[in-house]
């Protein structure tokens, strides 16, 4: 099911502030000035979500190293975020957006369909949020597995 966003590359990516693993908070006017690596991901400790932020954990040194910060989105809660996290040993935080400001405001809350059944949720996409704040590219169709790699070659 084909999910249209309606963020493109060189919009200002929208402002955005949650809870997050380990407690606190995290906003995006944190890291102003820096490569921001938001992905969206459906949800904790499932196989493709965990595949994904394995391939992030395993790539964060190398993406640190060129300067981004990487960001786990999901509408998940605090709780189920910290067990994701500690299960995984991830480095970087995740957002609990359980009010869905989040997803929302970057256009990947919308219909799904899997094995038939059709719902809402959240859609697999990737933001590369530039120094200056802006959208630099948006991967759409993400491959759990390889997008880690991609997000890399593109900074």
């Amino acid at each position: 099911m084909s999910h249209e966003l309606k963020l493109q590359e060189g919009d200002p990516a929208p402002a955005f502030s949650a809870p997050v693993n380990g407690g606190g908070r995290v906003a995006l006017a944190d890291y102003a000035g820096k490569n921001v690596v938001l992905f969206f991901y459906p949800r904790d400790n499932t196989p493709g979500c965990t595949k994904e932020a394995c391939a992030f954990r395993d790539n964060h040194a190398a993406l640190k190293r060129k300067g981004a910060v990487v960001l786990g989105v999901s509408t998940d809660p605090v709780k189920a975020h910290d067990k994701f996290a500690a299960k995984f040993q991830l480095p970087f935080p995740l957002l609990a957006d359980e009010d869905k400001k989040i997803v929302k405001a970057y256009g990947v809350w919308g219909p799904k369909s899997f094995m038939g059944m059709k719902f809402t949720g959240t859609h697999r996409v990737t933001f590369l949020i530039g120094p200056d704040g802006r959208i630099r590219k948006v991967w759409p169709k993400v491959k759990p597995g390889e997008h880690a790699a991609e997000v890399l070659a593109a900074l």
